[in-house]
Order: C-alpha cells, then sequence, then structure tokens
C-alpha cells in the first residue's frame, strides 16, 4: 500500500474538517477548508485511500507545502 502525503497549496488556518480517520476517499475529495486572507480554499485529495492521519485541527495555522494529512491507498 502507497503512503500518500497530501499538502496544503497555501498559508492560513484550518477551518473546517471535512473528512475523519478511517474515511475512504477518492480523487478529488475535500479533506478540509483553508482559510486565508478571507477566502475559502479547499484541500483536495490528488489520488484515493484511507485516511490513516490528520496532522491538524481547525484553527491550526499552516504554511504552503505542509503535509496536512496522510492517506494509504
Amino acid at each position: 500500500m502507497a503512503r500518500v502525503e497530501v499538502k496544503s497549496e497555501i498559508t492560513g488556518t484550518v477551518w473546517q474538517l471535512k473528512a475523519q480517520l478511517g474515511d475512504t476517499v477518492e480523487e478529488g475529495d475535500t479533506l478540509m477548508v483553508i482559510e486565508s486572507m478571507k477566502m475559502e480554499i479547499p484541500v483536495i485529495t490528488e489520488d484515493g485511500g484511507i485516511v490513516k492521519e490528520i496532522l491538524v485541527k481547525e484553527k491550526d495555522p499552516v504554511a504552503e507545502g505542509q503535509v496536512v494529512a496522510i492517506l494509504e491507498g
């Protein structure tokens, strides 16, 4: 099984978690929403798999390129 790191494309704050541990996600699904400069930007999976780790929680700051979740697919 492949380990897939999901990264934030922007710097901001975690506004909402859409996926939970153990969820099965498909390519293109939204895992979480990041708020940056009053805009809500979804963090979208590029690969399908099972959510094994969520490395942030709501209201956490995130940096561009930061790994925010791990999928196993």
